[in-house]
């Protein structure tokens, strides 16, 4: 299902996924320096603008499929959470990155698992 029929719960989950993706998106872009002392040292600044940036796009699109109530982007929901998810627990294991991305890791994995139930209870209403 790469999207699904908008209803209100639905929406609202996107619509606060949209909203932390958007504000973590930008924060960098904003205050590089606030984000790298909440985050840890980062050599390539561009990259995390970049990767900001994307995560800003996506986080609009959820907000704007949720407030005109479109079809939501479900594929893409999943996608993009469970790429953070994994990203982030790969990266924290190895050092890579500090531990404070594993609340990043926990919020990814709380939208997938709310969005698995409602996906899951609006299936069986149909049935």
């Amino acid at each position: 299902m790469a999207t699904a029929t908008y209803n209100k719960r639905l929406g609202n989950v996107f619509l606060i996924q949209g909203v932390y993706f958007v504000v973590t998106g930008i924060w960098p872009l904003l205050n590089m320096a606030s984000f790298i002392m909440a985050t840890g040292p980062k050599q390539d600044t561009w990259l995390v603008e970049m990767v900001g940036l994307l995560s800003a796009a996506v986080g609009l699109t959820f907000i704007v499929s949720s407030l005109r109530r479109h079809p939501l982007p479900v594929l893409l929901g999943y996608t993009v959470s469970a790429s953070f998810l994994l990203m982030d627990i790969v990266y924290v294991a190895n050092g890579q990155i500090d531990r404070i991305y594993l609340l990043d890791a926990a919020i990814q994995a709380a939208f997938i698992a709310v969005l698995t139930v409602i996906l899951i209870l609006n299936s069986r209403k149909r049935a």
